[in-house]
């Protein structure tokens, strides 16, 4: 695409040619529509997205041992005048890890820098994020396993001395030059906190993991977010909607959504047991979480191989999914809730897999069944 500069060359006894009132006025129309609806999008989806999100200890829901934690670590900050200690979170995706830095910045009064660590691929980002920290501040950085080992090494000295350490010049005239920086909190959050270095995971003065939520939590939390999405839900509703919710709150509010659409064109609006599990079998989201994809993986697995063991690049080829996806996206909901089981032969679907799918107990291999049923 080319870029017109709007200032013609025009020769020295000419003035420069104005443009005519009508042409000006087409102008403004064609344009003034598109920036406008562009910028009231983005501020409508950003209100709506906080709406959403607890904003103190006490609105957050779940996570009862963390927030006790957490609780002990702001009062004892700010009884001292102190910033926080540097944190990281880890656990599966969706559990409320950015949600939790935003309390605690709220809590402790300070400012919250949101970055990710792909965003930081050169030692500059980072330096420059940290030249703009105020005393005190949070700096979140998500899926701090993917930071670039150059730019890790600056957060070394940064974390342990406030200090950045900055090169100038190149080859002989090359020295370097320390920066004080004021004291903050790094909170970093990561999926693969076995991914992270020791020198970085060992900096993290508390380390917290994010287990996934009970029943009755993802209830409440389906309850807050419909009373916020002014949704009419039944209590029975919000139950058949938190068990098929992968204990996660993110799929929680996300099948809200979908079921809410159908509640309002297939049935009077309200949220029933009946609507959403009608609605939820449309989806393909089964009374256990699970969605095609997962069934498949246990069918293929089952009518093809027996049950297994089958290794994991043989059934990638089978369901016709990539191996990497199998292992990190599909895999471990399956593990927690017992269906399947890696081996050092390979997969193997479990009794409780046979039973969900509604294979009869005389299909399951022996070595498969519990010792009660052999």
């Amino acid at each position: 695409m080319a870029i017109v500069s709007s200032h013609h060359l025009q020769p020295a006894d000419q003035p420069p040619e104005k443009a005519s009132p009508e042409k000006a006025s087409k102008t403004a129309k064609s344009t003034e529509p598109l920036l406008q609806g562009t910028t009231l999008d983005t501020e409508e989806q950003g209100s709506q997205e906080e709406t959403l999100r607890p904003q103190s200890m006490d609105e957050y829901i779940g996570q009862k041992d963390l927030k006790d934690v957490l609780s002990i670590a702001i009062q004892a900050a700010q009884s001292r005048g102190e910033c926080l200690d540097h944190l990281l979170f880890y656990g599966p995706p969706g559990l409320g890890k950015t949600t939790i830095s935003q309390i605690l910045a709220q809590a402790m009064g300070v400012k919250l820098h949101l970055t990710s660590a792909p965003a930081l691929s050169s030692p500059k980002d980072i330096a420059g994020l940290l030249v703009n920290i105020k005393p005190g501040d949070l700096l979140f950085i998500d899926e701090i396993h993917r930071l670039p080992r150059v730019s890790e090494e600056i957060l070394y000295p940064a974390m342990e001395d406030f200090r950045l350490d900055i090169t100038i010049g190149k080859g002989r005239s090359a020295r370097i030059t320390s920066i004080a920086l004021p004291r903050f909190t790094l909170v970093g959050a990561t999926t693969k906190i076995g991914a992270l270095t020791s020198p970085l995971r060992d900096r993290f003065g508390l380390v917290q993991r994010l287990r996934f939520y009970e029943l009755d939590e993802l209830e409440a939390i389906v309850t807050r977010t419909a009373r916020l999405l002014e949704i009419a839900i039944e209590p029975m509703g919000a139950n058949e909607l938190a068990r098929r919710s992968r204990g996660t709150p993110r799929i929680a509010n996300r099948l809200l959504r979908r079921v809410r659409d159908y509640a309002q064109v297939k049935a009077e609006g309200t949220i029933t047991q009946t609507v959403a599990a009608k609605a939820l079998e449309l989806f393909n989201v089964d009374p256990m979480g699970l969605d095609w994809t997962d069934r498949k993986l246990l069918q293929t697995l089952i009518e093809n191989y027996g049950g297994g063991p089958v290794g994991l690049d043989t059934l990638a080829a089978a369901t016709g999914e990539d191996s990497q996806t199998l292992e990190e996206v599909y895999e471990p909901y399956l593990l927690q809730i017992g269906y399947l089981q890696r081996t050092p032969r390979g997969r193997m679907a479990t009794a409780s897999a046979y039973q969900h799918l509604g294979y009869q107990a005389l299909q399951i291999p022996s070595e498969q069944l519990p010792l009660d049923m052999r």
